[in-house]
Order: C-alpha cells, then sequence, then structure tokens
C-alpha cells in the first residue's frame, strides 16, 4: 500500500472534517470506546476544534482517500472540561498542546501510520511554541464485558512515544454508547510528555 501522511491546516481542515467525522464513528465504536456516534454530533464537536487557531489535522491518504486522521491543538483553546485539571495542578496551559483524536482503519495499522502522527503533530507542537503534548484515555476495567478477547492496549506505544500516564491528572466525557439508551459518563486518563 502506498499512504501519504501529511498535516492540514486552515481551510484544509475544514474540507475534511466530513472524512474525519466519518472515521471517529467507524473507529471509536469499537472497544474501548463502544462511541455510538451520530453526524450530528460530530459536526458541532469538529467545528469546535476546527476553530482553533493552531489547530492541525494529520491525514493518512490512500490515494485521496482519508484512511485515518490526528488532531492537535494548544490546551488553551479547549473546553473546560480539558483544561480544568491542568489548570487545577497550576500547569501552564499555553506551552502545552492537546492531541484529540488518533483515528486509523484498522487495515492500514501496523504500517508505521500511527508514528507518523505523532511524529507531525509533535512537530507542529513545537512550531507553535509548546514544550509538551498530552492525549485522555478512556479508562475501561480489564474485566469489561465487551473488551475482546484479543484485544492490546496502546500503553506500550505510548510509552514508547514518550509519554507516561500522570496519577489522578483525569477528566470526565459522557457519550451514547453501543447498546445504552443514555449517555454515559467515563473516566479519561491523561498521558503526558515534555520536551
Amino acid at each position: 500500500m502506498s499512504i501519504t501522511v501529511r498535516p492540514l491546516t486552515g481551510a484544509e481542515i475544514a474540507a475534511a472534517l466530513d472524512d474525519l467525522a466519518e472515521l471517529r464513528i467507524t473507529v471509536f465504536a469499537a472497544y474501548p470506546y463502544l462511541y455510538d456516534g451520530d453526524a450530528a454530533y460530530e459536526a458541532t464537536y469538529l467545528a469546535e476544534y476546527a476553530a482553533a487557531p493552531d489547530a492541525v489535522l494529520v491525514a493518512a491518504f490512500d490515494g485521496g482517500q482519508i484512511v485515518g486522521a490526528a488532531t492537535a491543538a494548544s490546551m488553551m483553546h479547549q473546553k473546560a472540561v480539558f483544561r480544568a485539571p491542568f489548570e487545577a495542578r497550576g500547569l501552564d496551559t499555553t506551552r502545552l498542546f492537546y492531541f484529540g483524536e488518533s483515528v486509523l482503519l484498522p487495515q492500514y495499522r501496523g504500517a508505521g501510520i500511527g508514528h507518523a502522527f505523532f511524529d507531525q503533530r509533535e512537530a507542529h507542537a513545537t512550531r507553535c511554541g509548546a514544550n509538551a503534548a498530552c492525549f485522555a484515555a478512556v479508562v475501561r476495567p480489564t474485566d469489561h464485558p465487551a473488551r475482546p478477547a484479543d484485544y492490546r492496549p496502546l500503553d506500550a506505544f505510548w510509552t514508547r512515544r514518550g509519554y507516561a500516564v500522570v496519577p489522578g491528572l483525569t477528566t470526565s466525557l459522557a457519550w451514547k454508547e453501543h447498546g445504552h439508551e443514555a449517555e454515559q459518563v467515563n473516566t479519561m486518563q491523561y498521558w503526558l510528555r515534555q520536551w
């Protein structure tokens, strides 16, 4: 396969938002997120992200089709629910980048695209004056009934990239999950890398 990975900014992000929404709904439907997404929610959520002046969307293209994407923007431009845990600890969000979703269709995994997503987001963050980056991952018990027998968490990959769990640094987010009528509140654990 011949995949091109490149950063999109400004108007290029806006043009790719429908593809990103579709990827988010498809990829996050699986464990551990179990997201029962819809286009209306995605449109609102992604428009807020794209409005950040320093936002970047790193896209993986197979020909002209986007098959994976990863987002990032300064933490100071994120919703209060994302910023609050850092601000409560007195951490400077003006030099911190928040890495949002990183979604890739299953058939493209294992070819180094995940590393390219991190490389390009970290480079963009550095150009914007950041000296640290973080992301949040959902916390699930190891005996969760929806956990596939062959599930492999990404912790080892993230650790090799230089990220580490910050104990006690969490936030809570709610989303609709498959099999539930109402939104479920989930704990999101922050991982952080400084440079």
